[in-house]
């Protein structure tokens, strides 16, 4: 399948819905935003690689706020940095290496390496080639952590791809589920996970109660 221009949905959201699909809902269906500390950190992060131009080091180009499109995936993004490696193959004489930048540190889950794999697909769609490795760096650590792009990534990725253009265009927000990472999200104010949920269990209790009464 492949998805039209206007179709396309931001890269960036993968990783939104992967670390909460109601975050992603809010961003991405209801336009909302909200900054903390946390994501005003990324930004600055992002902004600063962003500034970049290029840079040749000899070996090795680099390329900054690369653009970024995939048909396959139906998104399109920008790539904080791709290296372009030299090699001696006469068959491809650059083969790129996407680098994204991270404020904090590794995740348990796999939605930095998602996201990074989705623009190795647009790069290798757009250019005609395989990637078969790039990286994320980590502000926190000061450590870059090389991510193989295989089958299991790449089927991720696609299937997080295909989910999120489903909820996007169910345009319907996931009821929020309060876990230990909704204590740092900068949409804690509007998403109210444990006033929802607490709001929720009342309601529960109401309506069972009624129904015992209706069955006495």
């Amino acid at each position: 399948m492949a998805y039209q221009e206007n179709e396309y949905l931001a890269l960036s959201a993968l990783q939104h819905i992967l670390f909460c699909p109601r975050q992603c809902a809010l961003i991405h269906v209801e336009q909302l935003w909200e900054e903390n500390l946390f994501t005003a950190q990324g930004r600055v992060m992002h902004e600063r690689v962003d500034r970049g131009d290029q840079a040749d080091r000899g070996k090795t180009r680099i390329e900054y706020g690369l653009p970024l499109k995939s048909a396959r995936l139906g998104l399109t993004g920008k790539a904080d940095v791709v290296e372009f490696h030299r090699t001696d193959s006469p068959v491809q004489k650059w083969v790129p290496f996407p680098v994204e930048y991270k404020r904090g540190k590794p995740k348990k889950d796999l939605s930095d390496k998602v996201q990074l794999c989705a623009q190795a697909i647009c790069l290798e769609e757009m250019l005609n080639t395989d990637i078969l490795s790039g990286a994320l760096f980590y502000g926190k650590t000061r450590h870059r952590l090389e991510v193989t792009f295989d089958e299991a990534l790449r089927h991720k990725t696609m299937e997080t791809a295909a989910q999120l253009h489903a909820m996007i265009e169910s345009r319907i927000t996931p009821p929020p589920k309060y876990a230990k990472k909704c204590d740092t999200c900068s949409f804690l104010s509007l998403c109210m996970p444990k006033a929802i949920e607490k709001k929720r269990t009342v309601s529960t209790w109401l309506q069972r109660m009624v129904r015992e009464d209706i069955t006495e």
